[in-house]
């Protein structure tokens, strides 16, 4: 575990010892906080809670968690560096655990500082913060999923832009899997289909968490889809890391 540990500091501290982490902030907020009063319709709603920024919230993932898991591993396997990390006293997986925890203590960080939203809607109204609690739960359940698919991703190739691009799409086909326009269109045609993008949809289980409700089954599922994910970022690991 103490391996583990150490990737973990070495990969947070890395996120600020760049922009880069300053400038995921800063568009992650600026852009909840114009989606959830523009496009959300906060003030038109007339209702003091946060269902407009949780709503919105895996799209944002779609592309900012991409951005930081492109390169987790590509750019270690571009700069050869990979190789002196897994020489290292440490297990595979603990290197694989750290790096996706370090990534997710920083998606965590990033929703925590749209606090000020919090306090918007309590000096507005009297919301249920428990609801609020849980839907931030539930978004960092979703940060979590992204961030084990684009990793294990990015374990596949040393192009940072090719572990971006197939990152969004598949973080894409998670988030549009449970929209109506899909899930009415499957019926229609495939109703095997319609229930399996149900099933597989992180906006369906999102759904959950922002109604204030912590289902097993959505908890059971995010921690399944993250170990197989994380699972699936060893493998890679170990059959490429001659690459």
């Amino acid at each position: 575990m103490g391996g583990m540990v150490t990737v973990f500091r070495r990969e947070l501290a890395g996120y600020f010892a760049t922009p880069v982490a300053y400038v995921f902030i800063v568009i992650f907020l600026v852009m909840a906080g114009a989606l959830t009063f523009t496009l959300g319709n906060f003030f038109a709603r007339g209702q003091a809670d946060l269902q407009p920024f949780f709503t919105f919230v895996p799209w944002l993932f779609l592309f900012l968690v991409p951005a930081l898991t492109m390169r987790l591993w590509a750019e270690e396997r571009r700069l050869g560096t990979i190789e002196l990390l897994l020489t290292l006293p440490l297990a595979q997986w603990e290197a694989v655990v750290g790096k996706f925890l370090a990534a997710w203590a920083f998606c965590a960080i990033a929703l925590a500082l749209t606090f000020p939203l919090v306090i918007t809607v309590n000096l507005l109204g009297n919301p249920d913060n428990g609801v609020i609690l849980t839907g931030y739960l539930g978004c960092l359940m979703v940060a979590g999923a992204f961030l084990a698919v684009g990793a294990a991703i990015s374990a596949l190739t040393k192009n940072q832009v090719i572990a971006f691009v197939l990152a969004v799409a598949a973080c894409f086909f998670l988030t549009a899997a449970g929209s109506p326009v899909v899930t009415e269109f499957l019926s229609q045609r495939i109703p095997q289909l319609a229930d399996l993008a149900r099933a597989i949809s992180i906006t369906e289980r999102l759904g959950g968490f922002t109604r204030g409700v912590i289902s097993a089954r959505d908890v059971v599922f995010f921690a399944s889809f993250m170990a197989f994910f994380l699972f699936a970022n060893t493998i890679a690991i170990d059959q490429r890391k001659a690459d």
